[in-house]
């Protein structure tokens, strides 16, 4: 979540969905662990963000990021820093507690309710599990389930036919699970949200996707340090990344991100 001072203006590129609709080239993760300590921080970063050209935010119901997003957004408005919250693109996603039917709306509508927001451009399944209900963060292995993916996937296409989003995904999912969920899909899945990396290519899972025509959004493309799910060990490579960002006099996080 951290904003380096060797942070370039973030360009204004997008790429298609499936819909018609358009998701940003360049997003910025509100991720910050652990989960819901610094509320502030967040709200900061995302400032800053905005004033450095930024318009995708990324968050999550289980990241405690929704309403620190929503109040930098609102005072990004109040300043000016941008006109109306439709200069925005906002991704956020279902949280395995609420991964069952009867709660996919209710969930979303809170979500819309801790960003003061009327509707979202994107809402993804977190993950490809539910939880028991009442399970919460952190939870333990005996509080996970199966997810009855049709009964699910039908209420995520109900957010969408509500307005509550423009466009609805996944993250996390393979091509084992996005195969089970397309089966019954009546609006497939426009983006697949998981980590990639030089490291970790996921080619199989790309190939996967660009023949169902679903997007895939990478998550963590420059490590994830300080958190559970990911380490430096790609930003202290001393192989290609390191050679070619000395070469350009860049950092390896430019070379990577603006190629």
């Amino acid at each position: 979540m951290e904003i380096s001072e060797q942070t370039v203006k973030i360009p204004e590129a997008s790429l298609g969905l499936a819909g018609g609709k358009t998701i940003p080239l360049i997003g910025f993760g509100t991720a910050d662990f652990p989960f819901g300590d610094r509320p502030e921080a967040i709200k900061e970063a995302v400032l800053h963000a905005i004033e450095l050209g930024y318009n995708h935010f990324d968050t999550a119901a289980v990241y405690q990021s929704e309403q620190p997003l929503g109040e930098a957004i609102n005072e990004a408005l109040h300043r000016g820093l941008i006109q109306s919250r439709d200069q925005l693109f906002i991704t956020s996603k279902l949280s395995t507690a609420d991964a069952h039917h009867h709660l996919v709306v209710p969930a979303l509508q809170t979500t819309l309710r801790n960003l003061g927001m009327e509707y979202v451009d994107l809402y993804l399944i977190h993950f490809p599990v539910s939880l028991k209900e009442g399970a919460k963060y952190p939870f333990g292995k005996d509080e996970i389930v199966g997810m009855d993916f049709k009964s699910v996937w039908e209420k995520m296409e109900e957010c969408q036919k509500l307005g509550l989003t423009k466009s609805i995904g996944v993250s996390n999912f393979t091509c084992k699970k996005l195969d089970k969920l397309l089966s019954s899909a009546t609006i497939p899945p426009a983006v697949n949200q998981v980590e990639m990396n030089p490291l970790w290519q996921q080619k199989k899972l790309k190939e996967f996707c660009e023949e169902k025509g679903i997007h895939i959004t990478a998550y963590s493309p420059l490590g994830a340090k300080g958190t559970p799910w990911g380490n430096q060990r790609l930003m202290e490579s001393e192989q290609r990344l390191q050679k070619i960002a000395s070469t350009r006099g860049k950092t390896v996080a430019q070379v990577h991100v603006f190629p």
